[in-house]
């Protein structure tokens, strides 16, 4: 049979995220297999989106999920902010809302053959655009002891993350560690016994942390926030889903910070921004699945969603 990944939170998302008039233009900027696309795609017959993706692998599932919907439906393959970066191009309209899908497909865990998931014994590389950027497996040879320990505890709050890296940089003396196999099993020998059988496998945490790192996940997400914000228009809707509590802090702050009535820096002698907000808030605490979606996809259990509104843009634009 064939896996393909469940959207989650999708009832919420078009509560919010519905267009609000006529021939409006969407940016999916987590495409991934194109399920929140396909959904806003099918209710709305006047919506167009352009997809974005920097994984070429999974943006042909998207291609193929989506082609019914003709010219409706555009693609962009690169990075989010590099899309925020460029955008709009010369007569293009800006778009009038924003989806920001930060979960891991399951594509990459089932499919993707590049070690995101423990539970497969795969190349350790864990990078969603392959033409370029250090894999898990470079990180976790050449990092020091100390860094890598600080990259396991600030990406992923592992607990015990001193005692992973040590162990880490005792095995590599001997040989790289270059499949999820063995780095699964050198984790699960190391930490204590009451983590091992926990709720969750011991090496989900290691596994995030370098997923996060290889791909920039955190470092990228505040350019692509601000680049979307700046490019939205006036009016519109932004939506991001968060999947733990690291991204979702982030998420959190921007909006918060965008929502002061003077977003001027502390030290600015004078208003400059002239006290208007950029956004109005419309999810004050963030929206979680109930229970009926969790019992249907455990996956979607840590997601929230949290939506803006954009009422003035910092750049003039109104």
């Amino acid at each position: 049979m064939e896996i393909v990944h469940t959207p989650v939170l999708t009832e919420e998302t078009v509560q919010f995220l519905a267009p609000r008039g006529g021939g409006e233009l969407m940016v999916d900027a987590t495409l991934g297999e194109g399920g929140h696309s396909y959904l806003f795609l099918s209710r709305f017959p006047d919506l167009r989106i352009i997809g974005v993706d920097a994984d070429s692998e999974i943006q042909k599932v998207a291609r193929g999920r989506l082609k019914e919907f003709g010219d409706r439906i555009q693609f962009y393959s690169g990075w989010s902010q590099t899309f925020f970066a460029e955008f709009p191009p010369v007569g293009q309209k800006r778009p009038d809302t924003i989806l920001v899908d930060l979960g891991i497909s399951l594509f990459h865990y089932e499919k993707g053959n590049r070690g995101f998931s423990f539970r497969k014994d795969e190349a350790l590389d864990m990078r969603l655009d392959t033409s370029a950027g250090e894999s898990a497996a470079d990180l976790i040879a050449a990092l020091p002891e100390k860094d890598l320990a600080d990259l396991l505890y600030q990406n992923a709050e592992e607990r015990y993350s001193r005692r992973i890296a040590r162990a880490i940089v005792e095995v590599r003396k001997q040989g790289t560690i270059t499949t999820t196999g063995a780095l699964a099993e050198l984790v699960e020998r190391v930490v204590p016994a009451p983590y091992r059988h926990g709720p969750i496998h011991p090496a989900t945490r290691t596994f995030q942390a370098l997923r996060i790192a290889v791909n920039g996940e955190l470092s990228r997400l505040p350019e692509l926030l601000e680049g979307g914000l700046r490019v939205l228009e006036s009016g519109g809707r932004m939506g991001v889903i968060s999947f733990h509590s690291l991204e979702d802090r982030i998420v959190k702050n921007f909006f918060r910070e965008k929502n002061k009535d003077c977003t001027c820096p502390p030290e600015a002698p004078i208003c400059r921004c002239e006290g208007r907000r950029a956004v109005n808030i419309l999810t004050r605490k963030g929206i979680a699945p109930g229970e009926a979606e969790i019992q249907k996809n455990p996956a979607s259990r840590s997601a929230r969603l949290r939506v803006i509104e954009k009422v003035f843009a910092e750049d003039g634009q109104r």
